[in-house]
């Protein structure tokens, strides 16, 4: 009888071992009914503190980025790989590097990106560069943060056109990403692939550019051109909009503020902005301000990829947000202010 009894027991804890291998392989330990939530980080996990910092004119350095912890950083390497993976997309061929290249300032040089079956997107592509200072993801903030943006582009049906019963389907089927998703208690599951690609989004930040170091003291950073630059975008009011950490993105604005009927009507022909997602009359062509960090290297500019240069956006904004005509050499001072926005990528944080 004890001998049954004991075989009884050894027999049930061999099915329970058996049946939690079954489980991480097919996902299903990260019923959200019975795992753990997936842990929330903090700004404190990531950057560091800028407490000796003097804050200029409402404009603050870009921290840098910590050594991240063994945990975070394993989770954070996943995300880069996840980012660079096509089969996220429902054709595998689209990955979220399709469209923020790294190499061409976490954006899509094209005027329209092109997404699933060379579907041709409405709007530029945002850089993912320092998007985690951002107050809301995408033109129209549709997104509260990057765990909700990574999710929606790949389900979208002409941008990445996936879904997730199939994408976690190939991704169990490489024994390698399920090695990889260990890390995770839930295993290969939608929750888990965002979390990762997200993480590994907050690390993509561009730190000590020129304007960087000389908000931090170094007054040499710039030189008397940048400066004068420095001058005009503060006293003509650019600054009233581009503030902060990302010198935007941190509030929404019309576009359009200066602009006479018929430069309203062109506005409003092809998009509505924010008045999409909220329906609200208040919203009809408001968008996100765009961040100006490395606004150099994201061209074509605004939300419809419009303008080719940086000096023609200058202008433009001059007109339509500040009712002024910018002079060429006001338009080359600020230019030139705007390219010490460009920052420093995380040494490996793109590899």
């Amino acid at each position: 009888m004890t001998k049954r009894v004991l075989l009884l027991f050894l027999l049930t804890i061999l099915l329970l071992l058996l049946g939690l291998a079954v489980q991480r392989w097919t996902g299903n330990i990260g019923d959200p009914d019975i795992a753990p939530t997936l842990r929330q980080f903090s700004d404190r996990d990531f950057y560091q503190t800028q407490s000796n910092v003097e804050h200029l004119d409402s404009l603050h350095p870009i921290p840098y980025l910590k050594q991240l912890t063994p945990g975070l950083q394993a989770r954070v390497n996943l995300g880069r790989q996840l980012f660079h993976d096509a089969r996220l997309s429902g054709n595998g061929e689209i990955s979220c590097s399709t469209c923020h290249q790294l190499e061409h300032g976490g954006h899509d040089p094209r005027t329209n990106p092109v997404g699933i079956s060379q579907r041709t997107l409405r709007r530029n592509t945002p850089t993912v560069y320092n998007a985690a200072f951002n107050i809301a993801q995408f033109w129209d903030g549709r997104a509260e943060d990057l765990t909700q943006q990574a999710a929606i582009p790949v389900l979208h049906p002409d941008e990445m056109g996936g879904d997730w019963v199939s994408i976690t389907h190939r991704l169990r089927s490489d024994p390698e990403m399920v090695r990889a998703f260990s890390i995770y208690p839930q295993g290969i599951r939608e929750e888990t692939i965002v979390d990762a690609i997200a993480l590994y989004e907050r690390t993509l930040i561009t730190a000590n550019s020129p304007l960087d170091r000389y908000l931090r003291g170094a007054d040499d950073a710039l030189n008397k051109t940048e400066l004068e630059g420095y001058e005009l975008f503060k006293t003509l009011g650019c600054i009233s909009c581009h503030q902060g950490k990302n010198l935007g993105s941190n509030l929404f604005q019309k576009i359009g503020v200066y602009a006479n009927d018929q430069q309203l009507a062109s506005l409003s022909s092809l998009d509505q902005g924010r008045f999409e997602v909220t329906g609200e009359e208040k919203d009809r062509l408001v968008f996100k301000v765009p961040s100006l960090r490395n606004v150099a290297l994201t061209a074509p500019y605004f939300h419809d990829g419009s303008r080719a240069t940086l000096k023609d956006a200058v202008y433009d904004m001059g007109q339509l947000q500040l009712g002024i005509t910018l002079s060429p050499e006001q338009i080359d001072k600020i230019t030139a202010f705007l390219h010490t926005l460009t920052g420093e990528l995380v040494e490996g944080a793109n590899r």
